[in-house]
Protein backbone atom coordinates (compact mmCIF):
# COMPACT_ATOMS: atom_id res chain seq x y z
CA UNK A 1 0.00 0.00 0.00
CA UNK A 2 1.36 3.52 -0.54
CA UNK A 3 0.30 7.13 0.83
CA UNK A 4 -1.17 9.94 -1.46
CA UNK A 5 -1.68 13.47 -0.25
CA UNK A 6 -4.89 15.09 -2.06
CA UNK A 7 -5.06 18.53 -2.31
CA UNK A 8 -8.37 20.18 -2.27
CA UNK A 9 -8.12 23.69 -4.30
CA UNK A 10 -10.88 25.74 -4.93
CA UNK A 11 -11.97 29.45 -5.34
CA UNK A 12 -11.58 31.35 -1.86
CA UNK A 13 -14.01 33.82 -2.98
CA UNK A 14 -16.30 31.59 -2.98
CA UNK A 15 -15.65 29.96 0.58
CA UNK A 16 -15.79 33.32 2.06
CA UNK A 17 -19.37 34.34 0.70
CA UNK A 18 -21.24 30.88 0.28
CA UNK A 19 -24.33 30.43 2.48
CA UNK A 20 -24.63 28.56 5.38
CA UNK A 21 -26.67 25.85 3.34
CA UNK A 22 -23.58 25.43 0.83
CA UNK A 23 -21.58 25.24 3.91
CA UNK A 24 -23.55 22.86 5.45
CA UNK A 25 -23.79 20.67 1.85
CA UNK A 26 -19.96 20.69 1.35
CA UNK A 27 -18.99 19.27 4.88
CA UNK A 28 -21.54 16.62 4.21
CA UNK A 29 -20.00 15.88 1.27
CA UNK A 30 -16.69 15.26 3.22
CA UNK A 31 -18.39 13.43 6.22
CA UNK A 32 -19.87 11.08 3.42
CA UNK A 33 -16.37 11.15 1.78
CA UNK A 34 -14.65 9.87 4.87
CA UNK A 35 -17.22 7.37 5.64
CA UNK A 36 -16.54 5.78 1.86
CA UNK A 37 -12.71 6.01 2.13
CA UNK A 38 -12.94 4.20 5.28
CA UNK A 39 -9.70 2.96 6.49
CA UNK A 40 -8.18 4.31 3.50
CA UNK A 41 -8.63 7.58 5.22
CA UNK A 42 -5.73 8.55 7.57
CA UNK A 43 -6.12 12.10 7.61
CA UNK A 44 -7.38 15.57 6.35
CA UNK A 45 -8.27 19.05 7.65
CA UNK A 46 -9.35 22.40 6.15
CA UNK A 47 -6.99 25.19 5.75
CA UNK A 48 -7.06 28.51 6.75
CA UNK A 49 -7.45 31.32 3.80
CA UNK A 50 -4.24 31.45 1.83
CA UNK A 51 -4.30 35.49 3.80
CA UNK A 52 -3.86 33.39 7.19
CA UNK A 53 -0.35 31.96 5.31
CA UNK A 54 3.09 32.79 6.27
CA UNK A 55 5.99 31.61 3.88
CA UNK A 56 9.23 31.08 4.67
CA UNK A 57 12.16 31.43 2.23
CA UNK A 58 15.76 31.04 2.70
CA UNK A 59 18.42 33.50 0.85
CA UNK A 60 22.09 32.42 0.03
CA UNK A 61 23.32 32.51 3.10
CA UNK A 62 20.70 29.88 4.72
CA UNK A 63 18.92 33.22 6.80
CA UNK A 64 14.86 32.52 6.80
CA UNK A 65 13.35 34.90 5.21
CA UNK A 66 9.61 35.66 6.34
CA UNK A 67 6.63 37.09 4.43
CA UNK A 68 2.89 37.47 5.18
CA UNK A 69 0.99 35.57 2.49
CA UNK A 70 0.96 32.18 0.53
CA UNK A 71 3.96 30.92 -1.05
CA UNK A 72 2.90 31.58 -4.38
CA UNK A 73 -0.29 33.53 -5.54
CA UNK A 74 -2.94 32.02 -7.37
CA UNK A 75 -6.32 31.57 -9.17
CA UNK A 76 -7.41 28.82 -6.73
CA UNK A 77 -6.00 28.75 -3.50
CA UNK A 78 -5.35 25.31 -1.32
CA UNK A 79 -7.78 24.87 0.98
CA UNK A 80 -7.23 21.53 2.69
CA UNK A 81 -5.94 18.09 2.40
CA UNK A 82 -6.44 14.47 2.59
CA UNK A 83 -4.07 11.78 3.06
CA UNK A 84 -5.19 8.64 1.50
CA UNK A 85 -4.28 4.97 1.29
CA UNK A 86 -4.16 3.13 -1.84
CA UNK A 87 -2.89 -0.36 -3.75
CA UNK A 88 -1.78 1.96 -6.22
CA UNK A 89 -2.08 5.26 -8.17
CA UNK A 90 -5.95 4.19 -10.10
CA UNK A 91 -7.03 3.19 -7.00
CA UNK A 92 -5.87 6.37 -5.29
CA UNK A 93 -7.16 8.42 -8.36
CA UNK A 94 -11.10 6.45 -7.54
CA UNK A 95 -11.03 7.25 -4.61
CA UNK A 96 -9.44 10.48 -4.51
CA UNK A 97 -12.39 11.30 -7.34
CA UNK A 98 -14.68 11.16 -4.71
CA UNK A 99 -13.83 14.03 -2.92
CA UNK A 100 -16.13 16.79 -3.65
CA UNK A 101 -14.49 20.12 -4.27
CA UNK A 102 -17.41 22.05 -6.48
CA UNK A 103 -15.65 25.43 -7.25
CA UNK A 104 -12.43 24.20 -7.87
CA UNK A 105 -10.27 20.73 -8.26
CA UNK A 106 -7.74 18.11 -6.33
CA UNK A 107 -4.22 17.50 -6.91
CA UNK A 108 -2.72 13.91 -6.17
CA UNK A 109 0.51 13.66 -5.21
CA UNK A 110 1.79 10.16 -4.07
CA UNK A 111 3.89 10.55 -0.81
CA UNK A 112 7.67 9.37 -0.79
CA UNK A 113 8.27 7.67 2.16
CA UNK A 114 11.88 7.97 3.50
CA UNK A 115 12.95 5.58 5.63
Amino acid sequence: MSLYLALIYGDETYRATMSAEDGAEIFAGHMAFQEIAGDAHIGGHPLQPSNMATSIRHDADGKAVITDGPFAEAKEALGGYYVIEAPDLDAAIALASKIPAPHGGIELRPIEMMN
